[in-house]
């Protein structure tokens, strides 16, 4: 029983420290296979799928030395089976980068195909379009996602729906593939150019990254290098809303405002006050919170996975919002376990109609995946009374030292895994 129990109604003050993005991390730890030199990875993650990923990399062969928490060497001159194991690929879907990779450096893969968190549907079909483009034969048997080429080609892909993951699987087989290849209709995430540049910074030749066309030279081999990895825009965001639903003030740093821009945008909107430096976003909630409406879009848009954060805001402001989720259907799970906490909140489809309440109440809760798990955090911070949030698991697959971070900034909270600790918390706070 791994739990985060709170007691809720404390505004959040202070200062936060955002670490390098997870979803940048994962692709780059992959992309850390395709050279036979060493590569140095910094400002990496120390989060649950970062490290069942790194597990992945090493079963195959590769030599992978943890330097400390946030530094890794990985060298994969040592590859000696391209086969990635159902047990790591069950856990985190982002273990798909392998194939990408995989199958750039040594024209073949077999990869079981992915788990991770239940928000929807997310096929790949957009990857293995990619994959046949450049010459890959693909076939789905027994659970394995197999690929194979003889020789990987350069070819014009047009994206039928913008994909993140499709966009950076296929940019790392064609960074090895013979020729020019073009990506039109590609996802501009903050990191899909960072894992562009980490490539660059391999001997690849790739242009465009940011925008929707992306243009790539093929390049026979990769080289070693040395890169850091960019802040979270996903744990800075998050921080960012706590800040809001607890009516608090803080100070967001080490992050690249200009990917926070949609982010800050609605929190403005709402009628917090931002104050943007070159490296840190302050966020202060002094007034009452106003309603708006929000719809999740490809970057430069509001993200998804900002999505039930947002929620969790404008089920305290005043007057009725809505909030539509154009990415993922099944994302609105966590609004359940809201209603037991007091919010007015009505799912049709892919729209919430939220009207805002005063306060939540503190009760027993589960996160249902990484984000709306974090929200469902921020929902008990903000609650009056005591709330406990089962399957923790999934926040710690994305957010590094969670519970920690907040409590540096005024939450009581802890994270107990025995009835005996959350007595004890309860009778602490008495």
């Amino acid at each position: 029983m791994e739990q985060y129990v709170i007691k809720g109604g404390n505004p959040l003050v202070g200062e936060v420290e955002i670490g390098g993005a997870k979803n940048a991390a994962l692709a780059i730890l992959a992309a850390a296979t395709m050279t036979d030199e060493t590569v140095l990875i910094e400002n990496m993650p120390d989060v649950r799928d970062t490290n069942i990923l790194l597990q992945a990399i090493k079963s195959i062969g590769a030599i992978v030395e943890r330097i400390d928490r946030h530094t890794v060497k990985i060298n994969g001159s040592q590859i000696s089976h391209l086969i990635i194991a159902d047990d790591y690929v069950k856990k985190i879907r982002a273990s798909y980068y392998l194939i990408g990779a995989l199958l750039g450096k040594y024209k073949s893969a077999k990869v079981a195909l992915p788990g991770g968190c239940n928000i929807g549907s997310r096929p790949i079909d957009q990857h293995i379009k990619g994959w046949k483009a450049l010459g890959a034969t693909v076939k789905i048997e027994h659970g394995l996602i197999i690929t194979e080429a003889e020789k990987l080609s350069g070819s014009h892909i047009y994206m039928d729906v913008v994909s993140v993951g499709a966009t950076i699987n296929v940019m790392m087989s064609a960074v090895m593939a013979e020729g020019r290849t073009i990506i039109e209709n590609a996802a501009k995430e903050p990191h899909v150019v960072d894992v562009a540049n980490f490539l660059n910074s391999m001997g690849a030749n790739i242009k465009g990254a940011g925008t929707d066309v992306i243009r790539i030279k093929g390049t026979a081999r990769l080289h070693g290098t040395e890169y850091t990895i960019i802040p979270d825009q996903i744990e800075a965001g998050t921080f960012m809303f706590a800040a809001a639903a607890t009516k608090g003030d803080v100070m967001v740093k080490n992050v690249i405002p200009k990917h926070l821009e949609s982010i800050s945008a609605k929190l403005a909107e709402i009628g917090c006050e931002i104050e943007e430096s070159d490296d840190a976003v302050r966020v202060v909630a002094s007034k009452p919170l106003n309603h708006t409406q929000v719809k999740t879009l490809p970057y430069p848009g509001f993200p998804t996975d900002m999505q039930p954060q947002m929620v969790v805001a404008l089920a305290l402001a005043r007057g009725a919002s809505i909030v539509t989720e154009s990415i993922f259907e099944n994302r609105f799970k966590y609004v359940d376990e809201m209603t037991r906490m007091g919010a007015d909140i009505k799912v049709e489809g892919n729209t919430a109609f939220i009207n805002g309440v005063e306060k939540y109440t503190g009760a027993g809760i589960v996160a249902p995946d990484l984000r709306a798990g974090a929200a469902l955090v921020l929902a008990g911070l903000a609650a009056e009374g005591i709330t406990t949030v089962d399957d923790i698991k999934y926040i710690e697959r994305g957010y590094e030292d969670f519970h920690i971070k907040l409590q540096s900034l005024g939450a009581v909270m802890e994270r107990v895994d025995s009835e005996r600790e959350l007595q004890k918390f309860k009778l602490k706070i008495g």
